[in-house]
């Protein structure tokens, strides 16, 4: 006779699995912390990225849509779909490529100011006292908080052919503004006269980051101090002022756009129409939008090139100083 054993009911009821709960709780609140932990760095950036997606990606996917269109910007025309038609015409237009040379000679005639003259500034003011190091700082850091319009609104008067001071002083009543052969140069004088006060406060923070000891450890060895300025100090500013090239790069033709068109307008005879100012002539002159967003598509494109070029240098520069 065979006895058939029931399972225990406790059983049949999932009664012994209990002890089993806690367990798996705890694992999925661990489970649940590591992707937390994970996900915190992004919750952190996530503000800052939504920025740059609606104010510089979308802008800029935007405009890549534009420069396949043609458009006078009225909103009662049609856009007229036209491939890459605008960026042919584009390449075609001589005012195009003369606007690149010309860009290309302002960032070069404004690299002293930011590199160059910056250098020699922050180092002339560590043998200032300290007591008149402040004003002397505050002294080079003015022109750079003074708005770029009422700045060429100033210099316009200081230039002024018949009873400006600079005519005045040189004695000469050329007039520096409209001449085709000192306009360009007007511009860069200003610009750099403004940008020089950031540069030098890079340039003071760089070489704050500079530890004393290699000074010392030199002038130790026997060392003048032109030897540990040119041996010590300058390489080891290097990444600073490929960070002030950059800057210069791709900053300078933008900040140069108000000082233009409140002192120039692009002239005389377009010596002053940067690559910037094309743009926005294209755009609000010849009412041509798709001809403009083209000239910024491919602006965008070769300035980013320049940037990651200086980039991978300053990363290589400070991976050796290292």
């Amino acid at each position: 006779m065979f006895v058939v054993e029931h399972p225990p009911a406790d059983a049949v009821l999932g009664v012994g699995a209990a002890p089993d709960l806690p367990a798996a709780t705890a694992r999925g609140r661990v489970v649940l912390r590591r992707v937390l932990r994970g996900l915190a760095p992004y919750l952190y950036l996530s503000p800052a990225l939504a920025m740059v997606i609606i104010w510089t990606y979308r802008p800029l996917f935007q405009a890549f849509e534009l420069s396949t269109y043609s458009w006078n910007l009225l909103p009662s025309m049609p856009m007229k779909p036209v491939g890459t038609a605008n960026y042919e015409r584009l390449l075609d237009l001589p005012s195009f490529w003369d606007s690149l040379g010309r860009t290309g000679v302002l960032i070069g005639g404004l690299l002293p100011f930011t590199v160059a003259l910056p250098v020699a500034l922050a180092l002339a003011g560590r043998r200032v006292h300290p007591r008149a190091r402040t004003v002397y700082q505050a002294f080079i850091f003015a022109p750079f908080l003074v708005a770029p319009v009422a700045a060429g609104a100033v210099w316009r008067w200081l230039l002024h052919p018949g009873g400006g001071v600079v005519g005045q002083v040189l004695g000469s009543d050329r007039n520096w503004v409209y001449d085709v052969d000192t306009a360009q140069g007007v511009i860069i004088v200003i610009t750099g006269w403004q940008l020089l006060g950031f540069a030098v406060l890079v340039v003071w923070a760089g070489l704050a980051g500079i530890s004393p000891d290699y000074d010392e450890a030199a002038r130790v060895d026997g060392a003048s101090p032109g030897q540990i300025r040119r041996w010590i100090t300058l390489p080891m500013l290097s990444p600073t002022l490929l960070f002030l090239v950059l800057t210069t790069v791709l900053l300078t033709p933008t900040l140069t756009f108000p000082i233009i068109d409140s002192m120039t307008q692009g002239g005389p005879a377009q010596a002053t129409t940067n690559i910037y100012y094309l743009l926005w002539d294209y755009a609000f002159h010849s009412f041509d939008a798709g001809l403009s967003a083209a000239a910024g598509v491919l602006l965008f494109v070769g300035f980013g090139v320049i940037a990651g070029a200086l980039v991978w240098l300053s990363e290589r520069l400070s991976f050796h100083d290292d």
